[in-house]
């Protein structure tokens, strides 16, 4: 996957559509990203061991991987990943400029 936990993205599609955060967490199997502060959702809770308090709680969901692109934070615009190999190992690059996104 072309998206990694930590990387910053923008979602380009769905009701986030423009907005900017943090992948969390990456889910291989279903093709999902969790991505902090985005896709969220109430979800009514039962008082219980886990929490004290019953409520109505706001939960990040999953979104598909295809509704994100990686964000460059200096340059403000959104990017496609490429990969290429250098020395024997494989990077990710920004396609548009060509610099490596792991040192």
């Amino acid at each position: 996957m072309k998206i990694h936990t930590g990387d910053k993205v923008k979602i380009i599609a769905g009701k986030d559509k423009g907005k900017t955060g943090k992948v969390m967490r990456v889910i291989l199997k279903k093709n999902r990203i969790l991505v902090e502060g985005i896709n969220m959702m109430k979800k009514h809770v039962k008082p219980g061991a886990a929490s004290k308090e019953g409520g109505i709680i706001s939960i990040e969901r999953s979104i598909n991987v295809s509704n994100a692109m990686l964000y460059d934070e200096a340059k403000k615009t959104a990017f496609k990943v490429g990969f290429k190999v250098i020395d024997g190992k494989k990077y990710r690059i920004n396609k548009k400029t060509g610099d490596a996104l792991e040192k």
